[in-house]
């Protein structure tokens, strides 16, 4: 993979990471158009999502810091209450990490991925759907059980082309959350699962241009590309979740889910 072609699925995951569109699908389904082979697409993949975890920061530093303080405070508050919150959410991610990270690995490098893809597109785009059409009664606050729940759907969305932001933002509403509140938590819920699963591979060596297949410069190229594309993207998609415009990402993914198919059962 040289430089370009890195920067080009930066910009990838950059874009779709909090558009509800699937970032791990797309990635995929760029570099099989690019025609790019990476030894552990697994790792290359978290570099990028690393990336517009650092993105994510940025945009929501001063919510980040406040929540930082409440979390520390010696007396429960609502703010030690969203932390523990977004803690709870993360427990089924991990487990799903560290028991299928192996065979997600091999899922990723399967000859059928753009079938999984497409499949897992499609379903992303029923979720999407659902939020148009069903508006249960408005909550004040996401709850415990909400948050859980939000996350047994970001475990779900482990697999490729099962969107993360759409999976958690689409259960979030129908749950009967704020559109904003979900959009925030689904955002802040996923820093530090990407967080620990960079920190364990840079410990593990597995960042090492000899296991990704990649140089530095193109891994560093891609990062910078993600991280850039990930701030506006991350911006552009809190604005398209207050208008409540997640039709219109149904549709898209309809149509590249059955195209995803359509080119897999045609090669």
């Amino acid at each position: 993979m040289d430089i370009w072609e890195a920067i080009v699925l930066g910009i990838v995951q950059g874009l779709t990471e909090f558009l509800p569109v699937s970032s791990s699908g797309h990635l995929q389904i760029a570099k099989e158009i690019l025609g790019v082979t990476i030894l552990d697409n697994l790792s290359f993949d978290v570099t990028l999502h690393a990336a517009t975890v650092l993105s994510t920061i940025v945009v929501f530093r001063q919510e980040i810091v406040r929540l930082a303080r409440g979390f520390f405070s010696t007396h429960y508050n609502d703010d030690m209450a969203y932390v523990l919150k977004i803690l709870l959410s993360m427990i089924p991610i991990g487990i799903i990490g560290f028991t299928f990270k192996d065979q997600l690995n091999e899922m990723l490098a399967s000859p059928s991925i753009l079938a999984i893809v497409g499949a897992m597109l499609l379903l992303t785009a029923i979720l999407l759907a659902l939020t148009h059409f069903y508006k249960p009664q408005p909550k004040e606050s996401i709850s415990y059980r909400d948050a859980f729940i939000i996350g047994l759907a970001q475990a779900c969305a482990a697999m490729p082309g099962l969107s993360r932001s759409g999976s958690t933002i689409a259960t979030g509403l129908l749950l009967g959350n704020k559109k904003t509140s979900v959009a925030q938590f689904s955002f802040l819920m996923v820093l530090l699962p990407i967080i620990g699963e960079t920190f364990l591979q840079i410990m593990g060596g597995e960042f090492a241009v000899s296991e990704t297949g990649i140089g530095l410069g193109a891994l560093i190229g891609g990062f910078l590309a993600s991280f850039v594309v990930g701030y506006l993207a991350c911006r552009f998609m809190i604005g398209m979740v207050k208008r409540g415009k997640l039709i219109w990402f149904a549709l898209y993914c309809a149509v590249a889910g059955i195209t995803s198919l359509v080119y897999y059962l045609i090669n």
